[in-house]
């Protein structure tokens, strides 16, 4: 029970895989002689599922922490700014429908909250405006296709909050040669074949056909959809969230750009369907395109056909793949000497790219928190758990969020999901309360949050929430108001005017690079 955790195996590689080794590593020194050894077996034969192409602002940090340049990065992954995700047709589904989550707070957040200004005056002197554009410079920039920040800018800076979307398959594969080569990581590439218990119920040992048997102190699952330690050898439960969550295939789609100048978005843009939406992500060389969809409201054929009007004359029917998408969780991420990371763990539908942030999320408190030894193992386990749980939970209300506040009415889909029966109690719970006051920091007690408040009034006011002005009375600060705004409208000109577009910061960080930190 006192034996130091000098061993860690992680089964399975991919985003998920490479990432979690990679944190584990570097904060422990696996590449020293007296570092935590850490090993990670993966099978030759299994692809990975690499379309998860989208990330968070926190990918910046995880590729500090890795100690990867960002110019490597950007050159080696097909990498491209992304800058928040611009919702389309979410609302009504007319032509002109359209809202933004952009990456930066509202301007002056933490000052004041300009949602109650905003909604009193939206109707005379903010005629026109969405609340995103009115109060965060980043709308404008996405809707002109500028980049986040300037050649000049040094790497990981900005001047605009950013993350990427990048090619998934590419990343594994660069994360794979750094780990291994500046990290310290082992890698074996086997098949495993059978799971070895200890006399405590902990796993001892993989079996692999390949390489034999792999020992280790904590064994980290990232094996995918088959979660094969923590679903198949220990059993833990799935929990199913289909009855919140509805969408459950996706067909997926690598489209060529037009031309070598054609702009790239930078920003994931999301057009919702008749019983689903389509992402679009641009990377350097091609776009990302995918249809999810809920089966039962619309058949595989009716979803490729709304694929393909929208992807165009470049559509290659051919080049599409099809993946099931299970929406849940496991009950527990961490039982004994396993934990899960990835699909492993779960999965839902990619609306805010949530994956991958949860990977990062869990690489990082393994490896900030790894038991000194076994003992304390199981106290890590229950802290590891309860954060994830309540971390799941707020996604799912969160992706819950943009079905609810939806008018659409063109198919059962969208009138089933604000059937309250499909509503988690904590979504609706904060929706009454957000009928009399505007989301705030107040509203979430937990350092556990995946979502600020300035995402949920983005949502909000994005789809023409309301938020009773009457009641908001005592909230407003109507000069401090006008003087966020009016610094917004100055920031906005001012990026307008100095930053690039996305495809030619791209070009010269090909060319040139960034300047390091």
């Amino acid at each position: 029970m006192n034996k130091a955790t000098k061993s860690i195996v992680v089964v399975g590689g991919g985003t998920a895989g490479w990432i979690t080794a990679g944190r584990i590593a570097a904060m422990h020194k696996a590449n020293q002689p007296d570092g935590v050894q850490v090993t990670l077996v993966e099978s030759p034969n299994i692809p990975i599922i690499g379309v998860g192409e989208g990330t968070w602002p926190t990918m910046r940090n995880t590729l500090i922490k890795l100690g990867i340049s960002e110019t490597d990065f950007i050159r080696e992954c097909d990498a491209s700014f992304k800058q928040g995700a611009k919702f389309a047709r979410w609302v009504d589904g007319s032509d002109t429908d359209f809202y933004y989550h952009p990456l930066m707070l509202p301007q002056g957040f933490g000052k004041v909250n300009l949602a109650p200004y905003w909604q009193q005056h939206r109707h005379n002197g903010l005629e026109g405006q969405s609340f995103s554009a009115a109060v965060c410079f980043q709308e404008a920039i996405c809707e002109q296709g500028l980049a986040p920040k300037m050649i000049t800018t040094p790497e990981f800076n900005s001047v605009a909050n950013y993350a990427y979307h990048l090619n998934a398959g590419k990343f594994s594969s660069f994360l794979q040669k750094h780990c291994c080569e500046k990290l310290g990581v082992q890698h074996i590439l086997a098949d495993v074949t059978a799971v070895h218990s200890a006399e405590n119920g902990d796993i001892a040992a993989v079996e692999t056909q390949q390489a034999g048997r792999v020992e280790g102190d904590l064994f980290i699952d990232c094996t995918g959809f088959s979660a094969l330690l923590l679903g198949k050898h220990f059993e833990v439960p799935w929990v199913d969230c289909s009855d919140v969550l509805f969408i459950d295939r996706a067909l997926a789609v690598q489209v060529p750009y037009a031309g070598e100048d054609a702009p790239i978005a930078s920003h994931t843009i999301s057009t919702a369907q008749e019983a689903g939406w389509i992402w679009d992500i641009g990377l350097v060389h091609r776009r990302g395109v995918g249809h999810v969809y809920a089966s039962g409201y619309t058949t595989e054929e009716q979803a490729l056909q709304r694929l393909a009007d929208y992807v165009g004359p470049m559509f290659d029917e051919s080049a599409v793949r099809r993946i099931p998408i299970r929406s849940g969780h496991r009950q527990l991420f961490w039982k004994n000497n396993c934990v899960a990371v990835g699909l492993s763990a779960g999965f839902l539908e990619p609306l805010e790219a949530s994956a991958l942030v949860l990977v990062e999320l869990s690489a990082a408190m393994i490896a900030e928190q790894l038991p000194a030894c076994r003992a304390v193992m199981d106290i890590t386990a229950r802290r590891f758990n309860d954060t994830f749980h309540y971390r799941w939970q707020r996604i799912i209300d969160f992706l819950k969020l943009h079905y609810i506040l939806s008018k659409r009415t063109d198919n059962a889909f969208w009138i089933d999901n604000r059937d309250p029966q499909t509503i988690p109690e904590s979504l609706q719970e904060l929706m009454t309360l957000w009928r009399y006051q505007s989301p705030w920091d107040h509203d979430f007690t937990s350092n556990n949050e995946v979502f600020p408040a300035a995402s949920y009034q983005y949502v909000l006011y994005g789809m023409g929430f309301e938020t009773h002005p009457e009641f908001q009375q005592h909230q407003l600060d109507e000069a401090q108001a006008r003087e966020q705004l009016n610094k917004n409208r100055r920031n906005i000109e001012q990026a307008l005017r100095q930053l690039p577009t996305n495809r030619d910061l791209l070009s010269k960080i090909h060319q040139y690079g960034l300047q390091t930190l």
